[in-house]
């Protein structure tokens, strides 16, 4: 299940507000107009895409913007539950039978799960689930990086744009000079578009393509879990020994904070013995 990242957002609104912060306090607020300029906003967002447009192609520039919004959202799979999920199935498993899993789908979310519980209820052999599902931790790798290479494209490009403004800005500034109070302003505002490109791109662009780039990471880390607990659940394995070969995946401070978890809930059946 997919929650909201406010890390990103807050991220991208504490840059703007710093760079505001920081004009404010140099010149005012009035000076804050001085960093506004339509022109040098058309070059560099203009230009950004009319680049992009070249570089990829309809279907992949249609991904860009879902994309984008991926790095404003996570995925909510902690691990323990994950652990927890497949000691449950594995106990079912040796207790009626590898059939009997088809019957835990309905509370399994995770579509990839689904997918291994079911090669496993086939009755295929271990290394053929491993091949299988690793396929397709391969295909899901292919797909995020063709999308993310939109993104890393865009924080290449943006500064080179604003760059071209800047450019422009000169050779119209140069263009005027027989009027010397006009070549200050006209330079600060040739400037403004490298200003624009260079925070588009390390203040947006470039920081959300690395952003899914490590959500990537993760959900490869997450799903190699996934299939050594299908594995484990389809070759018998026993729970606790599947339990302790699934938790080498925790960080140290999960493996006390479940361990911790696990003693309240014995110690909760120990004083309930009904509801064991």
């Amino acid at each position: 299940m997919k929650k909201r990242d406010l890390l990103t957002p807050i991220g991208i609104t504490l840059g703007f507000m710093m760079i505001a912060m920081a004009i404010v306090t140099s010149a005012g607020i009035t000076g804050v107009v001085a960093f506004v300029d339509v022109a040098s906003i058309l070059i560099v967002v203009g230009g950004l895409f009319g680049s992009l447009m070249i570089n990829f192609k309809g279907d992949e520039m249609k991904m860009f913007f879902g994309v984008m919004k991926e790095a404003f959202s996570k995925t909510d799979q902690k691990l323990p539950d994950l652990i927890r999920l497949f000691v449950r199935l594995s106990e079912r498993a040796r207790r009626e039978g590898i059939l009997a899993l088809e019957n835990e789908l309905e509370e399994v979310e995770d579509p990839f799960i689904k997918k291994g519980i079911l090669l496993a209820v086939d009755g295929l052999e271990p290394e053929v689930i491993n091949d299988i599902m690793n396929a397709e931790i391969i295909a899901m790798e292919e797909r995020h990086a063709k999308g993310r290479s939109v993104v890393e494209k865009a924080g290449e490009y943006a500064p080179s744009w604003g760059m071209i403004g800047t450019l422009i800005g000169l050779i119209l500034m140069l263009g005027n000079l027989q009027d010397p109070s006009t070549l200050g302003p006209n330079m600060a505002i040739a400037l403004i578009t490298t200003l624009y490109g260079t925070v588009l791109a390390n203040l947006v662009f470039l920081p959300m393509a690395s952003k899914l780039e490590n959500k990537t990471g993760e959900e490869v880390f997450i799903r190699q879990i996934i299939i050594e607990g299908v594995i484990g659940v389809q070759s018998g394995q026993n729970p606790r020994v599947l339990e302790e070969k699934l938790s080498a995946f925790l960080s140290g401070d999960a493996k006390v904070k479940e361990e911790a978890e696990d003693k309240i809930a014995e110690e909760s059946l120990e004083g309930n013995p009904n509801e064991a």
